[in-house]
């Protein structure tokens, strides 16, 4: 896969990340095709919208479908449902496979990657962490609220050809994008934000302004993250404490945002408990690290989302 251009794309979850995402590369001319439900008949009647860096996108004329069957063979498979749903690609997968085709999850977490090649093969398999703050604010609506970088890999393999192919397509309109050698490791990155902020946003009904500028939340926070790194850092991933600090500054810009969690947790949807702190936690105790809080927070936000 030297370039997307002429390959067929199909996304599966078309939410925020996955329509974002999606939509992007489509707005760029690029053949997608959405797996939709919920808003099949709004964004067939009315288009994709995605509200970005003070741009309107609009997506007039959109290829959605209510099956993976309608959409057929793909060359690509954005993967963006919530881990929640995993169970569900087994019968979402098979129709858009050919010979040669790449699926990429843009979802959040731990074991992802190991899912999709235990069923399908692992030289299939890419990963992406979406470094982003979106909602989907309505039906066919998107608004990409602040940053959006996006860091590509292999499954254990260092970074491939189609790996900065789909890199590349997503530069070349303007959103940022990387391929990396790492992707475990960048899958480490994005956990030192999501399992105190995601975490917090439920234990503590607050975003991420709310974290900030509480004392208390914020040096939890940065507790949790130096968790994270000790983790990282006995799994073979070499993160520097400077990370962690550059990570809590860059989310003074986000101000109200709700992270992806809180809102599944106050609209009573499944929230993503083992992915983000579930496995990290296991994984990093198994390799030595000492996770008291991490632990904490996993145990009380799986009671708050059994209740």
């Amino acid at each position: 896969m030297e370039n997307l251009q002429g390959k067929r794309i199909a996304v599966v979850g078309a939410g925020a990340v996955g329509s974002y995402y999606g939509g992007m590369l489509a707005h760029g001319g690029h053949d997608v095709r959405f797996l939709m439900r919920t808003d099949l008949e709004t964004v067939r009647a009315h288009g994709l919208t995605i509200l970005t860096k003070g741009q309107k996108v609009h997506l007039r004329e959109v290829k959605a479908a209510p099956t993976t069957e309608e959409i057929g063979p793909v060359d690509l498979v954005l993967i963006a449902l919530k881990t929640t749903a995993n169970a569900a690609l087994e019968k979402l997968i098979p129709p858009l496979l050919g010979p040669q085709t790449a699926l990429l999850t843009l979802q959040n977490g731990l074991g992802n990657e190991e899912f999709l090649a235990a069923r399908w093969g692992a030289e299939r398999v890419l990963g992406a962490l979406c470094f982003v703050c979106i909602n989907r604010t309505a039906p066919g609506v998107i608004h990409h609220i602040d940053h959006g970088s996006i860091s590509i890999g292999e499954f254990r393999r260092p970074v491939s050809p189609r790996g900065r192919a789909i890199a590349e397509a997503w530069q070349a309109l303007e959103v940022e994008a990387h391929a990396v050698d790492n992707l475990a490791g960048e899958r480490w990155r994005k956990l030192l934000w999501n399992i105190p902020f995601n975490g917090l946003s439920i234990a503590a009904r607050a975003h991420v302004a709310q974290v900030l500028a509480d004392d208390g939340l914020r040096a939890t926070a940065r507790a949790l993250m130096s968790e994270g790194l000790d983790a990282a850092r006995r799994l073979g991933h070499d993160i520097p404490d400077e990370y962690a600090d550059w990570q809590i500054e860059r989310s003074y810009s986000m101000g109200g945002y709700r992270a992806s969690s809180m809102i599944d947790f106050e609209e009573g949807r499944p929230v993503e408990v083992e992915a983000i702190w579930g496995e990290p936690f296991r994984q990093g105790t198994a390799a030595g690290a000492s996770m008291p809080r991490t632990e904490t927070l996993y145990h009380l936000i799986a009671a708050l989302t059994r209740k």
